[in-house]
């Protein structure tokens, strides 16, 4: 027993020992990664790193508290508005624009938040795609205030500061270590909120919702802030985009932007943080490879879909712990 006990705790140590060069590793690569790579390839970084905070927000609400929204998209465009407007006609600050934007998409989650979680399954989902076609119809109809159809350009990249101290990130290896501060931030408070307390009760209510209101859990304000939690992140990605593209445009807030991200989640795996970030970039660099060598990049993408879906339902996540898991199953073996 003592000498399986011993044989475990190896383990344990060379697996954190792996993960500690894995994640060093990492760092250096993204630190140093504008000066390695084309600005086509800096772009498309930025890119990934974006819809992989917007992957890790859907990821509170359906893989961490069971609620399956397919109308994520309000949040992520109603954030890229909210940035635009408030940069064409007060200030690109980001001390002024990141609150506005933060405040708005939290107002918007709690009022939509209020009717959907009232209801479940397919209900629940209905009502948060009718919030989103909702936001989209506003956008292309009020032209006045969102541009309609065109959307909002002329949007400028953000400035931090006060006066002469401000600094704007306008170049494009300034913003990519712009948006990778956010990504990190990001990544470390959904991590912290995961980890706690309340990241376990979200998933006490995705594995079973009446125990824990037998339990004494108020599930709906659980809920509810969970919702709240993910529409902020997904509008600080709406706000990324924006100000990367430097136009708001209204395709943000259409369902097809949450099935977007939804595929991200599925491919990467969903109920881990790090699944999201995986699926965000196979979902955004697949097709621009692809796309370099056929005109049938769209099957191939939707092939590669149903191969996940049907043969690792679990995503890359699941296909990578399995690896783990016969790795240690064959030094266990050795030993």
């Amino acid at each position: 027993m003592a000498a399986i006990t011993s044989r475990l705790a190896r383990a344990r140590v060379r697996l954190t020992h792996r993960r500690t060069w894995w994640l060093v590793f990492l760092a250096l690569v993204a630190v140093l990664y504008p000066y390695l790579v084309r600005p086509y390839q800096l772009s498309l970084a930025i890119e990934v790193l974006i819809f992989a905070i917007f992957a890790m927000s859907l990821d509170i609400l359906l893989g961490y508290t069971g609620l399956v929204s397919f109308g994520h998209a309000a949040f992520f465009g109603l954030g890229a508005y909210l940035l635009a407007y408030t940069t064409l006609g007060i200030t690109n600050n980001l001390f002024v624009t990141l609150p506005v934007v933060v405040v708005g998409t939290a107002a918007a989650a709690l009022v939509a938040g209020f009717f959907a979680i009232r209801t479940s399954g397919i209900y629940f989902l209905m009502v948060t795609l009718a919030f989103a076609q909702m936001l989209f119809s506003i956008a292309i109809r009020w032209s006045s205030v969102t541009g309609g159809s065109d959307g909002l350009s002329g949007v400028t990249r953000p400035a931090m500061g006060i006066g002469p101290l401000s600094y704007t990130f306008d170049s494009r290896t300034s913003f990519y270590y712009f948006v990778l501060a956010f990504f990190l931030g990001s990544w470390w408070l959904l991590r912290r909120i995961v980890e706690s307390p309340f990241g376990w009760t979200l998933r006490g209510i995705r594995e079973n919702e009446q125990r824990m209101l037998a339990l004494g859990y108020n599930t709906f304000r659980y809920k509810m802030a969970a919702f709240v939690i993910a529409g902020i992140f997904a509008g600080i990605a709406g706000m990324l985009l924006t100000q990367f593209f430097r136009h708001a445009a209204p395709e943000n807030l259409y369902w097809t932007t949450s099935g977007q991200v939804m595929i991200m989640l599925i491919v990467g795996g969903t109920g881990t943080l790090t699944g999201p970030v995986l699926g965000a970039a196979v979902i955004r660099l697949l097709p621009n490879y692809l796309s370099t060598y056929t005109d049938r990049w769209q099957t191939v993408l939707g092939l590669t879909f149903i191969l996940f879906v049907l043969f690792a339902p679990q995503g890359i996540m699941g296909l990578l712990r399995r690896f783990q898991e016969r790795s240690e199953d064959r030094e266990h073996s050795a030993n």
